[in-house]
């Protein structure tokens, strides 16, 4: 499985969702290299960046569904790189 590294901008304009937030990038965990928040509270916003390496179409289900968190603005930025992943085989 190929995945791609890419980093989120997360602009949160609405406190009240930040719980809402924060359970999306809890479900995509495992996705997650690293994530840096910052409460700029003279503006009363939130701003967060989310290090992800996942396969494109996680990447792009990860970002509509924080997309539609209300008061929040989504930006996403991919690299060139690409890896592949071993598949995880089930029995």
């Amino acid at each position: 499985m190929q995945t791609r590294v890419a980093v989120m901008s997360i602009i949160l304009e609405d406190n009240a969702h930040a719980e809402e937030i924060n359970d999306i990038l809890h479900l995509y965990g495992r996705y997650i290299i690293g994530r840096m928040g910052l409460p700029y509270r003279q503006k009363n916003i939130n701003i967060i960046c989310v290090a992800v390496d996942a396969p494109q179409d996680v990447i792009s289900a990860m970002a509509g569904k924080l997309g539609r968190v209300r008061g929040a603005n989504i930006k996403t930025a991919y690299s060139n790189f690409t890896s592949t992943e071993p598949e995880i085989k089930t029995e």
